[in-house]
């Protein structure tokens, strides 16, 4: 996908970001997503982001089936009104 709603992808922060903390290294997230986003460090044995411009936006499906909670995403309301912004200045 080269842009979002007539916005470049790679001016969209949208992507999910892991906490090493708290990720297993299960791989679930890996499993799940289809895109390519995400990688398996073996140094680390954790999760990655590899590719975070391939990320669905609006997508938190590997968020919502990690077992271990370990990703995040960007705030909605924070990335609602940023969006908002960019639709607007594209418009003017």
């Amino acid at each position: 996908m080269s842009d979002w709603r007539g916005i470049p992808r790679e001016e969209i922060p949208w992507f999910p970001a892991i906490d090493t903390e708290k990720c297993t290294g299960c791989r679930e997230c890996i499993d799940i997503c289809k895109n390519g986003v995400l990688a398996f460090d073996e140094s680390s044995r954790k999760s990655l982001v590899a590719q975070p411009y391939n990320c669905v936006v609006e997508c938190r499906t590997c968020a919502r089936l990690c077992p271990a909670e370990a990703i995040s995403f960007p705030d909605a309301v924070e990335f609602t009104d940023f969006i908002k912004k960019k639709l607007h200045n594209k418009e003017n």
